[in-house]
């Protein structure tokens, strides 16, 4: 009898003391300020994911930039100083030079043209990244970028006469605005708002919440209403850390974030909306360039976009896939 209790007990101490070895916290950045919804959501996720590990599995997180921007974040996810971060794709790049192909300036007339695409393309990129040692919980849309300015811009010639801003770790841009044959002004996104407010840059790009959120709203005067590129965000870990976790608890992880960050998905599609009928409300105004002005502006960009493929070091099979899928949405249409 007394063996039967010592083998359970033992038993029990080696059960807890496995479980105890299992246990992880994941310390992932963002720059999205706390508070935000997709913090408020990722931490719903977290408290989600810890109760159905049985606190195994949890998350501490770093809103706001603290940790730096997405490179340094990245950076750090290297040196193992954090295991993840919520990130614009465009970061990812150095990483899976695919991640980008949403990114192609004018390649998408509009959100239906996206959705079809992503339907297709999405797990294929989620796929390309895990390969090289992050792994994604989900795409999240951030949105189309539309030029934004403190002057009227609805041609070439004009934005030429302007201080055009681009992301500093977005090469797709910074090749699109040299083939505009405008020599742009590349800054951290956390400079641009100083940018506009000391005459630095006069133009922008960006989706209507990112100028809500980032106050360039109380800057820019006019929109050109046609969309430039496609930008989203991605949750991603460290490959190696997420392997540190059981397989059972990484389904958990995958299941619970996946869904999290397809609301954030759908929810940022419902704000991007409200945010333009707010940045009208604020007086500033939409000009609609005129058909010749956008027919010049996807004709000069045809030979950029063959560049930016080619230095980019995408993949030519996916982005003929690409543009294979968008043929077919627009034969249907």
């Amino acid at each position: 009898m007394k063996i039967q209790v010592y083998q359970a007990m033992l038993w029990l101490l080696l059960t807890f003391a496995a479980n105890t070895a299992q246990a992880y916290t994941f310390k992932i950045a963002t720059l999205s300020p706390d508070g935000s919804y997709w913090v408020r959501q990722l931490r719903a996720g977290a408290e989600e994911i810890n109760r159905k590990t049985d606190g195994r599995v949890k998350f501490k997180f770093y809103p706001g930039g603290v940790m730096g921007d997405d490179v340094g974040v990245l950076r750090k996810m290297r040196l193992r100083q954090l295991h993840g971060a919520a990130v614009t794709n465009a970061v990812l790049s150095n990483i899976y030079p695919d991640i980008q192909l949403y990114n192609l300036v004018l390649k998408f007339h509009n959100l239906q043209e996206v959705d079809y695409v992503r339907r297709k393309m999405d797990a294929k990129l989620m796929q390309g990244l895990e390969e090289h040692g992050v792994v994604p919980l989900g795409f999240a849309e951030v949105g189309m970028a539309y030029v934004m300015s403190t002057a009227p811009v609805q041609t070439l010639e004009q934005m030429r006469n302007y201080k055009v801003w681009v992301p500093d770790d977005n090469r797709v841009v910074l090749e699109a605005m040299k083939a505009f044959s405008i020599s742009p002004i590349p800054l951290p996104l956390r400079d641009v708002l100083m940018g506009l407010q000391t005459g630095m840059i006069d133009v922008v790009a960006g989706s209507p919440v990112g100028a809500l959120a980032l106050q360039w709203h109380t800057k820019v005067k006019y929109v050109t209403d046609i969309p430039l590129l496609y930008a989203f965000g991605a949750l991603v870990l460290d490959k190696g850390a997420f392997a540190r976790i059981s397989a059972a608890d990484r389904q958990i992880v995958r299941s619970v974030m996946g869904r999290v960050i397809e609301e954030i998905d759908k929810h940022t599609r419902e704000d991007n909306l409200q945010a333009a009928e707010v940045l009208k409300e604020q007086g500033i105004q939409f000009l609609k360039p005129t058909p010749a002005a956008a027919d010049e502006l996807r004709r000069t960009i045809v030979s950029a976009n063959r560049k930016i493929e080619q230095e980019g070091n995408m993949s030519a099979d996916k982005i003929r896939e690409l543009n294979a899928y968008l043929a077919e949405f627009r034969r249907q249409q």
